[in-house]
């Protein structure tokens, strides 16, 4: 069992309909019948959203999605209409609200891999292959990919895994022109992403994506958030070295606390998560600004 160590109650704010609460986000329908999405300071590890957040988290997380969003426009749309705060909201809504289209949403987890790490290298250790697809001898943590390879997974609840799955699963459930146009975007925005990155001396060694389908129900958009610290596994180049774990800008400090034994707790058991130190969520909330600051070349303010 796993989930929320503490559910939220969503705040209620005049002509909007409280739709969902996930592990980051609190999706809303406003009354022209878009949704309002709203970036809380949540996070979460081990299918366990904590009791402790993470300052500024979600602000961080909706700026550099629109930053990127800007960045990627060309290759694919977004769901972004406005920023604009909803009338009636609260002001810690500002800088963490977007007003997006009402798409239908693939039931798909679009991840590109340009690195192997994570999951992908467990089964790699295992079968030599990631999703299905078969990659060479000799790879190690943190080896670059020969070419970035699409590894979809299936959307779970809150709680629950996702589930990786090879190519032909997706073309079965979504169709396979939709399957084939979403293969070729995630590999298209990853490039291009990681390109841009390098550039400024960071590794984006994997992400994660999600779209949906616009009203003519053809045309792919990007949605949810893009190339955050969430979603993406970014590294610092200068200290990228295969073999071993690898510094990151993503919630791996969490992780790693979590399993030491100062937190006392144990990933694999049932029981909720305890509190994170301040000094783990000092660190946390500087390393997601050093992440914003080093892509963007802005300044957090």
């Amino acid at each position: 069992m796993s989930g929320f160590v503490e559910k939220p109650q969503p705040v209620q704010v005049p002509g909007l309909i409280h739709l969902h609460t996930g592990k980051v986000r609190d999706l809303y329908r406003d009354e022209a019948g878009q949704l309002v999405m709203v970036a809380s300071d949540r996070t979460s590890a081990f299918d366990w959203v904590l009791p402790t957040d993470i300052p500024d988290k979600g602000k961080v997380l909706t700026q550099l999605s629109l930053w990127w969003f800007e960045r990627l426009s060309d290759l694919v749309p977004n769901h972004v209409v406005s920023t604009e705060l909803p009338a009636g909201a609260p002001a810690d809504w500002e800088g963490r609200t977007l007003i997006c289209r009402n798409l239908r949403m693939l039931p798909v987890e679009c991840v590109a891999r340009g690195y192997l790490t994570g999951s992908g290298l467990l089964e790699y250790d295992e079968q030599r292959t990631v999703c299905g697809i078969t990659l060479p001898e000799g790879l190690v943590d943190g080896s670059e990919l020969p070419a970035p390879i699409f590894t979809p997974a299936l959307k779970a609840e809150v709680g629950e895994h996702d589930e990786n799955v090879p190519y032909e699963e997706v073309a079965r459930r979504v169709g396979a022109d939709i399957a084939a146009q979403l293969r070729q975007t995630t590999i298209a925005v990853y490039s291009r992403a990681r390109d841009i990155a390098l550039d400024r001396g960071i590794i984006l060694a994997d992400t994660k994506f999600e779209f949906g389908l616009d009203a003519d129900g053809e045309s792919l958009v990007i949605g949810d958030e893009v190339l955050t610290p969430d979603s993406s596994r970014f590294w610092p180049a200068d200290e990228w070295e295969p073999g071993r774990s690898q510094p990151s800008y993503d919630k791996q400090i969490i992780r790693d606390w979590l399993k030491s034994a100062e937190s006392g707790w144990d990933p694999k058991s049932e029981t909720p998560p305890p509190a994170l130190p301040d000094a783990i969520v000092d660190r946390v909330r500087a390393r997601y600004i050093e992440a914003y600051e080093r892509l963007t070349g802005l300044a957090w303010v």
